[in-house]
């Protein structure tokens, strides 16, 4: 078998045409960032036919796009802080934390007012969020929210949705993957 230079011998046997293993760090880092890459395209073709689906009467581009994430919300300096997780105890604290971009603009208005719709014990419970970007914080640039569990909650999965509306009148919501695993869920 002819000699390949390096660098395709690295590439072919990571595509499963070679014969051995490559362990060129060069090349794996090279896969790493083609991976990546793609994984971003989709992400983006995932959110352009998302915001195709047009809220009441507006066309794509006027919809908010409105994305986040949970962790617990203890006060700071508590080791636990601003953790990411979507399981929670009775009387653990709920952080919501998310942000409302204008697709056309590519930014956040901070005049934006986003709500939790929080659905427990048969009732909505809306829960108002606030900016949390400052002057002394000025990276966090997104909304928060805190609901504590009740202490006499039922295990299972609580469901919510968030909603925006910015100072021009654009709209948008955000929903949970439905992945029963990875909802808002509450345990003992």
């Amino acid at each position: 078998m002819a000699q390949l230079p390096h660098c395709i011998a690295a590439r072919t046997a990571f595509a499963g045409f070679g014969t051995a293993f490559s362990l060129d760090r060069r090349a794996r880092l090279r896969y790493g960032s083609l991976v990546k890459n793609a994984v971003k395209v989709l992400a983006l073709v995932g959110l352009t036919l998302v915001q195709g689906r047009a809220l009441s009467g507006q066309t794509a581009g006027e919809r908010l796009v409105v994305f986040g994430d949970l962790v617990y919300f203890y006060p700071p300096g508590h080791a636990q802080n601003c953790l990411m997780t979507n399981r929670f105890k009775p009387g653990e604290p709920v952080g919501f934390r998310m942000t409302a971009i204008n697709p056309t603009t590519g930014t956040r208005d901070r005049l934006t007012q986003l709500t939790v719709h929080v659905q427990y014990a048969g009732k909505t419970i809306d829960v108002p969020m606030r900016d949390r970007q400052t002057e002394k914080q000025p990276e966090r640039d997104f909304w928060v929210a805190k609901w504590v569990v009740p202490t006499d909650a039922q295990t299972g999965v609580v469901r919510f949705t968030v909603t925006a509306k910015d100072s021009q009148g654009r709209v948008g919501e955000f929903k949970p993957f439905e992945v029963q695993n990875s909802l808002l869920t509450i345990v003992r």
